[in-house]
């Protein structure tokens, strides 16, 4: 099935050596079961990068956009815990996005991720969209298993209270997600149709980069356990 929702929140980070561990036993043990537990959240998965900057990434599927500015979103990061403080205050390099899911084509997840990230204007958004409708089908390539579109929403993106992200760095970015069995499937698709001659009358990407799954959680798991 395509991704579940009409939202999403992404977030990546890098973090000194020295504090890797706790951060991590952060995520898995307290963070990511958490934010899913919020009203309106689907599900949460984490990645490591295989060859990325930020190192780390996750994404948050909501019910709609307006998840990301409701009174129960809000309340949890105004009431953070001692330990999400402490972990959200030694992140670095830190992009946080709001986004739509505009385009979302295929069925289930998979352990890699492509990201590539676009730089549109509101003169060219539209064609855009129109060249990756046709662009965002995981059927035409072997390993690849859905392909996505994120659009930002700029007024909800960037740092908020606690959270040390980049306000405003590229608020008004598109994410493409491109879920593959394995790397060497997502790479290619990336080198085919974002970065070769054929992404013609798209530009060269603002970046991308390949993602190892690390785990997911829904909200059925939280309620099962």
């Amino acid at each position: 099935m395509p991704l579940a929702g009409k939202g999403m929140l992404l977030t990546s980070m890098n973090i000194d050596a020295a504090d890797e561990a706790d951060f991590n036993r952060w995520y898995d043990r307290e963070h990511l079961e958490e934010r899913v537990a919020i009203e309106g959240f689907l599900e949460a998965r984490r990645y490591v990068a295989h060859a990325a900057n930020p190192k780390y990434l996750s994404l948050y599927s909501t019910t709609t956009l307006d998840v990301l500015d409701s009174p129960a979103y809000r309340a949890r990061l105004a009431n953070q815990t001692d330990w999400s403080r402490r972990s959200m205050a030694r992140f670095k390099d830190m992009l946080r996005v709001v986004a739509r899911i505009t385009i979302s084509n295929g069925t289930g997840r998979g352990a890699a991720l492509g990201l590539v990230r676009l730089r549109p204007t509101p003169d060219n958004a539209t064609s855009w969209r129109d060249a990756l409708q046709d662009r965002l089908r995981p059927e035409t390539h072997d390993g690849i298993i859905s392909m996505h579109l994120l659009e930002s929403e700029p007024e909800l993106s960037g740092a908020t209270a606690g959270i040390p992200a980049v306000r405003n760095e590229g608020a008004r970015d598109w994410f493409v997600l491109i879920d593959g069995t394995h790397v060497s499937a997502v790479s290619a698709v990336i080198a085919e149709r974002f970065t070769g001659p054929a992404a013609s009358p798209l530009p060269p990407p603002v970046s991308v980069g390949t993602y190892c799954l690390m785990w997911d959680l829904a909200k059925s798991d939280i309620a099962h356990g």
